[in-house]
């Protein structure tokens, strides 16, 4: 899907974050965990093209096949994805963006007003490892404060880079409809963002995902208080019901009203409604016309990349990840927090943990298995420390002038206090951290924000981390 010239590495425009359990600060419950098991949530995603291929076998299997086949659009990613991508450090595994969206013929405008363009309203990574012993699905929250690089548009145009929600991604690129467009700037998003090298896309449409659901005659939930969403146009009583068409559309979309009001909440409701799914799909197993219906709305809203357009590496795919063990499949958020905790201002938007974020990343980048336990206590350790906490000192190591004050003004824009800067004493090659003693904590987000700063012991203020900028310097997450 592209070339290859830069590794893996923090996209300028992430940010800190909270444990992936749910967001801390800014006065909010933390989410209620997910009761969705790790097989379950792999079904949820694996069983509609391993139907297929059930489909495939019965009486009109030719027919059935290339019908459902046909139906799977294919997204033209050629000459989009730019030649400075991360480099695959492990060609055998996959790295799968999925994306929900409510684009196909403007049936989302029920859940928002004005919408001119393609809308993404879930985003997450899966990894493959290379050896299919292993497999890691991380959750980007789609109110994530991102740097959306510059994307190719209508008519020549490109968009400027600039930071906003990650899910806004999707709609540039998918000005006119232009699914292709999406894809494109999304994957080119989340690549600089994580560092990850993005192999496939898939996307389904909220349409599909009804039709899903109805074909089945509905899935049971049971809420345990009464639900009145206007935003979702949902109102639904306590306790256990099987809902589908609008309402069940409704019911996974809704979010200020259910759990903590959160997108990393309404994450794990959309996960286990998708394994109660996939669960009724495979008991209409007997039932031709229903699982027909369901693999025709399933079918009819995907689309994915080139390679995987069709039933075969669908299936192929899906068969891949059967044999991994329950115990080595791996769910989680990338670990955030509430932006407001930097900019008092925004209480809309979440930003990424550093430096668990980029832990994150690179061990997916490297093939890495994540231990999700040790991730979690690691952003729950340092989620109180915010850059309003961080004193520092800012010295030009290179040869331009006012180098200082142009990277304390990006420093004061992310949060942190910057207090004096100057030169430094001698030229430097690379960017450092060095912090007093007592401050290895600070020290660590301070270069979290500052890609490829290595840190030290030292520092001559007391209190205060000192920030030599190098020759290397990239920039300052923001």
């Amino acid at each position: 899907m592209g070339d290859t010239q830069r590794g893996p590495r923090a996209g300028h425009g992430r940010r800190r974050a909270a444990p992936s359990s749910g967001r801390s600060g800014g006065g909010r419950r933390r989410a209620p965990r997910s009761r969705l098991t790790r097989r379950g949530r792999v079904t949820a995603w694996t069983a509609g093209t391993l139907a297929a291929v059930l489909l495939a076998g019965g009486g009109l299997a030719g027919y059935v096949y290339h019908r459902l086949d046909g139906n799977i659009d294919a997204a033209d990613l050629e000459g989009r994805l730019g030649d400075n991508r991360p480099a695959s450090l492990s060609p055998g595994a996959k790295n799968i963006l999925v994306v929900g969206s409510d684009s196909r013929d403007g049936m989302g405008d029920k859940y928002g007003k004005g919408f001119t363009t393609m809308q993404s309203d879930t985003l997450m990574v899966v990894h493959i490892a290379a050896n299919r012993e292993w497999a890691t699905v991380v959750s980007l929250p789609r109110d994530s404060w991102v740097e959306i690089p510059s994307c190719q548009q209508d008519e020549g145009n490109s968009s400027k880079p600039h930071h906003s929600k990650i899910n806004e991604a999707y709609a540039l690129g998918g000005m006119n409809g232009d699914v292709s467009g999406a894809a494109a700037c999304a994957i080119r998003t989340v690549e600089h963002n994580t560092g990850l090298r993005i192999d496939h896309f898939m996307s389904m449409d909220f349409q599909g995902f009804k039709g899903m659901v109805d074909a089945v005659d509905g899935v049971e939930v049971c809420p345990e208080e009464p639900i009145d969403d206007k935003k979702a146009h949902l109102k639904m009583d306590a306790g256990c019901q099987t809902i589908k068409g609008e309402k069940a559309l409704g019911y996974v979309r809704a979010r200020y009203s259910l759990g903590d009001g959160s997108d990393t909440s309404r994450i794990g409701r959309q996960q286990e409604f998708m394994s109660s799914l996939a669960k009724k799909a495979q008991s209409k197993l007997g039932d031709p016309k229903a699982l027909f219906d369901f693999m025709e709305a399933f079918t009819s809203s995907l689309t994915t990349d080139r390679e995987l357009a069709g039933v075969r590496p669908l299936y192929d795919l899906a068969r891949s990840v059967q044999g991994i063990p329950t115990n080595r499949l791996t769910f989680l958020t990338v670990p955030n927090y509430p932006r407001e905790r930097d900019v008092p201002s925004d209480r809309a938007n979440v930003v990424w943990q550093y430096p668990q974020a980029e832990e994150l990343f690179t061990s997916l980048a490297e093939d890495r298995e994540v231990d999700k336990k040790k991730l979690e206590a690691a952003a729950e350790e340092s989620a109180a420390l915010t850059p309003a906490q961080v004193r520092v000192s800012v010295l030009n190591g290179t040869a331009t002038p006012g180098r200082a004050a142009e990277v304390a003004a990006q420093l004061r824009a992310a949060g942190f206090q910057v207090v004096t800067t100057g030169n430094a004493p001698s030229p430097s090659e690379r960017t450092t951290v060095e912090y007093p003693q007592g401050l290895r904590a600070h020290a660590s987000v301070l270069s979290g924000r500052v890609p490829g700063a290595a840190t030290a012991a030292g520092g001559t203020l007391p209190g205060v981390l000192t920030l030599t900028v190098g020759d290397d310097y990239r920039g300052v997450r923001s």
